[in-house]
Parts: C-alpha cells; structure tokens; sequence
C-alpha cells in the first residue's frame, strides 16, 4: 500500500417525533442566533468530488486538526477515498492547505477517528481499508474481493507528519466478523479510577451470516502502542457510536439506532473499562435519523463547577437541523440546546479548545448535507441561552 505523507470521515413514531418536536421547539433557540459557520472542505476543491466524515481535536498545544474523508469520484461511500487534514494554529480562524494523510491509490481509506495521548502529546488516528471496488455490501455478504481491514498512525508534531499505517486488524477485529468500522470522529483518554490512562475508541461490526449489528470499543494501556477488543453492546441494530467517561470511571457509548419504532439514539454502560457493556437504552430525548452523532464532555464536577457533556445530531426524522445539547447530570437529561445549522446537516464532531470555547466540525448544506464541512465556535454560555456566540471566524 501506497503512503502519502503530509506535510504542513417508522402511527407511534410520528407521536414520538412529534412530541420530541415540541420539547425541541421550547428548548432550542432560533438558527438565527448560532454562529456564522467557516468552510473548511467543500465539494470540488482541491481534487475531491466530496468531503465527507468529520473528526476534530484539539491538541495539548491548542492547535486544531481537522480530519475527513477525501472522495475522489463521487459522494458514495466506496470507491477511491483518502483521509485528509487541515490544521488550524489560531483557534480556527484559519486553515492551512489540505494534507493528504493516507492516500492507497484507488482504495478506500477513510473513517478517521482521532485520539490524544495527554502525556505524550501523540495523536493517534484510527482508520479502516477496503478495496475500492468492494462495496459494504459485498464486504457484509462475504462476496468481495478482500475484506474491511483496520489501519492506525500517529503524529508527534501537531499532525504535520504522519507514520506509515500499520495494519492492527487481527488485534482489533474477530474472525466472525464482516464490516468493521472505526468512530467516526474522535475517542477519548479516561482520566478517573483503576483505567486512568486508557484509551477507548468508539466502533461497530457486523456478524457474518447474520444482520446483527453491534457497536463496541477497542482500547490501548500502553499509550497507542497496542490495542484490543472491548465489550460490544449487549443488543444490536445499533452501530456508529461515540464514547465518554462517567464519574467513578465508568462509560457510557452513545449509538446511531436503527430501531425506528423508538428513533432515538440508545446509550449503553460499562463499569470495567469498556471491557464489558449493559444497561442499553433509549434516550428519549436525543431524536436521531439514523445517523453519527458526537459526544463530548465539557467538564467535570467539582468547587465551583458542574458536570457538562456535550451532544450534537441532526435532530430530527431527517438529516437536518444540526443541533448541539448541554447534560448536567451526567447523560441523564439534556436540558439545553441550541440549533447550529437549520439546514441539511448529517456528520458532527464536538473538541473543547483551550480556554474553554466549544468547537463542532459539520456536514452542512443548501441542497444536501454533504456539499461542505464546517467549522463553528461558540461558548457554553451561548449554548444555554446566556450569552451570544463567540466572534466568528472570518
């Protein structure tokens, strides 16, 4: 494989939404008062026919990168696709030009989800391979020409440079397993109880010979070096999932759900690390149109502070309406909420900059969710109602 290196991702229903629609209506302030979004990829630039899967960080130094897949061709999810970054060192205002982080010729690479080793500083990037001319489906189906493999880097300069991928699927991904995916958009470093230091990485697979899909996450105890499988969750037709850590060490995942009886997004617990999973469950208050989502937290509490975790989803029976949700209880309830984008919207990613500003990397569009991918900044004040948005970037 061939590196680039760069240099410098359904009567019960319509009463469910409708309810969540009122309950929407009274917690969310109008689009109007959001920030001005700043492109960051858009749909012809650069050689890529499409943008598509956000994944944003910031870096111990305060600088951000932002990650996405490349689409060569076309806006599908198969064919020739790179990752690509652009990086911002002044709180994204502005964006150096695009690197190109894996480039495999024709191939698929793509699902980027980004996480940080505190100590080091290194950020680790989780992807996945295929094929360009394997689709999901022929992957699902066992009738494709090589399988979905599971590929990681890192970068020790700010995302400047980037290693070769080295391919980590016999470590990550088990035999009775077809598609496989990463995030996307980022995993986090647990900071409290026995697995202080642990990295946890959101992902999902599907069984072979079956249509059960499972979300699950994979970790590593020795600073990104190694990494192996966690507990998946206890029930599936759930897949693209986000992670955040709970006081006491424990986790929730939060999951795109398929269920459309209950079109809600579904959470799930672990109290060992992520090495096991219970507890799923609707969240009745995170409308989901089948589609990725980001969690976050904000902070902990403690003297003089709350507990925040930040959500953001297209909020609604379709992909629009990109909306960004403040929790003060730990994930319980999600009492604020702004709307970011009243448009076309579909994949988010939420960071927390230095300083304490609130950042979402997005899809949005005119005509379609996935004419650009923009960046936001705005504060927590903002999000709950008391305070304007921070300056826009030009």
């Amino acid at each position: 494989m061939q590196t680039v290196w760069s240099m410098p991702r359904w009567l019960l229903v319509t009463g469910i939404l409708a309810f969540a629609a009122a309950g929407f209506a009274a917690a969310a302030a109008p689009p109007t008062a959001g920030p001005v979004p700043c492109p960051v990829f858009g749909s012809g630039q650069d050689g890529y026919d499409t943008f598509r899967i956000p994944s944003l960080i910031a870096t111990p130094r305060g600088n951000l990168l932002a990650f996405a897949e490349g689409r060569k061709q076309s806006a599908g999810d198969a064919g020739d696709i790179d990752v690509v970054l652009k990086r911002s060192l002044d709180g994204g205002q502005t964006w150096l030009p695009l690197q190109v982080v894996w480039n495999d010729g024709r191939n698929t690479c793509g699902n980027p989800c980004v996480v940080i080793d505190g100590p080091s500083g290194t950020v680790w990037l989780l992807l996945t391979w295929n094929r360009g001319d394997d689709t999901e489906s022929s992957i699902i189906a066992q009738t494709s020409h090589d399988t979905r493999r599971v590929f990681i880097t890192f970068s020790t300069d700010e995302g400047m440079s980037w290693a070769a991928p080295t391919e980590i699927t016999s470590a990550v991904k088990r035999t009775n397993w077809t598609w496989v995916a990463t995030g996307p958009g980022a995993g986090i470093q647990m900071e409290q109880g026995p697995w202080a230091g642990r990295l946890v990485v959101p992902c999902d697979h599907m069984e072979a010979g079956t249509k059960r899909y499972f979300s699950h996450v994979i970790y590593s105890d020795d600073d990104g070096r190694h990494w192996q499988i966690g507990g998946s969750s206890p029930r599936d037709q759930v897949n693209e999932c986000e992670v955040t850590e709970l006081p006491g060490g424990r986790l929730m995942l939060n999951m795109r759900n398929y269920d459309r009886i209950q079109p809600t997004r579904q959470v799930a617990f672990s109290a060992d690390g992520g090495r096991t999973w219970s507890g799923q469950r609707h969240q009745a208050e995170l409308i989901d149109p089948v589609c990725q989502a980001s969690l976050r937290r904000y902070a902990w509490s403690g003297p003089g502070r709350r507990s925040v975790l930040l959500f953001s989803n297209p909020a609604g029976a379709k992909r629009e309406r990109l909306t960004v949700r403040a929790s003060f209880d730990d994930g319980e309830t999600w009492p604020a909420a702004r709307v970011l984008n009243e448009g076309p919207s579909a994949y988010s990613c939420l960071a927390i900059l230095p300083g304490g500003d609130i950042a979402c990397l997005y899809e949005r569009g005119k005509d379609n969710p996935y004419e650009t991918i923009a960046f936001a900044r705005f504060t927590l004040a903002w999000l709950e109602g008391t305070a304007k948005p921070a300056a826009a970037a030009p």
